[in-house]
């Protein structure tokens, strides 16, 4: 896919809608663009599967916004994902040879950049507002969130078309053929594979 335009390597990926039968995996990766909902599917995947639930992040922050050493942090991480079923979410490349190779099914949320900025400002709005305490205890800030290098708008705009160039590689290299992916490209498809469940 290397001559590829950004849009065909996207449109080259594997479709949602297959003609056989799709069974759902018992260890699950939900991959998306900061603040496109990873969290929220997974928790709702994991929950109606009866599976153990993985946050990446909170395996990857400590206290005061610090990020644990990538050592301790694949340490954690080896140790989450050593069971048979789970569902986590997480873009973290530092961690990406364990939790991919351990996986069965990959779901990407490739959704629009209008509806990622959407879903970001709400849940930014909605921590920020009702002191939601994350995880060691770390709470978003308005001016950490919006006036500064860290504002996770920046990172969000930073990353959107980078990983939109990188995962149909990723997947599609041999050390991922095990991979069975659920392309989401819309809510509408997302709420869609939650009643085909």
């Amino acid at each position: 896919m290397a001559n590829l335009s950004e849009n065909e390597r996207v449109g080259a990926m594997k479709p949602l809608i297959q003609d056989k039968p799709f069974k759902l995996g018992r260890r699950i990766v939900v991959v998306g663009t900061t603040g496109s909902g990873k969290t929220t599917l997974a928790g709702e995947l994991a929950r109606r599967l009866e599976v153990p639930h993985v946050e990446l992040d909170a395996l990857h922050w400590e206290p005061g916004w610090t990020e644990a050493p990538t050592d301790l942090f694949r340490e954690r991480v080896t140790h989450a994902l050593s069971g048979e079923a789970w569902v986590a979410d997480g873009n973290y490349s530092a961690v990406r040879d364990i939790v991919w190779s351990r996986a069965d099914t990959i779901v990407w949320l490739d959704y629009s950049l209008p509806t990622m900025l959407y879903r970001l400002a709400r849940r930014t709005f909605r921590r920020i507002f009702t002191r939601e305490e994350l995880w060691s205890g770390n709470k978003e800030r308005v001016l950490t969130q919006f006036l500064s290098r860290d504002s996770i708008f920046l990172w969000a705009f930073k990353t959107y078309r980078k990983r939109r160039r990188t995962y149909p590689t990723l997947l599609a290299s041999p050390e991922h053929a095990h991979l069975h992916l659920v392309h989401l490209r819309s809510p509408r498809q997302e709420r869609c594979f939650l009643l085909g469940l």
